[in-house]
């Protein structure tokens, strides 16, 4: 179950980062921001899903840690690119 929950985390980690990355070229708090946080969810519950995780208590913060790291790192090769 270890290996599973490893391979969602990349796997959500992986699928954040293109829209972490878009969110940070719109305003902070407009509707785009919004959208491009909340659009992986439904791919996050599907991964969940198709590895059989389930949604166990204990998986939580290793996948909301996914979840931010890959917006984060988004947002950070923006910046990057930016310059």
């Amino acid at each position: 179950m270890t290996e599973k929950i490893a391979i969602g985390a990349l796997l959500v980690f992986l699928i954040n980062i293109p829209f972490g990355y878009w969110r940070a070229k719109e305003v902070k708090k407009s509707f785009k921001w919004f959208l491009y946080i909340h659009l992986p969810i439904p791919l996050v519950i599907a991964i969940r899903l198709i590895l059989e995780i389930g949604f166990a208590i204990y998986s939580y913060p290793i996948f909301i840690f996914a979840f931010f790291l890959g917006q984060l790192t988004g947002g950070i090769i923006h910046k990057i690119y930016r310059k």
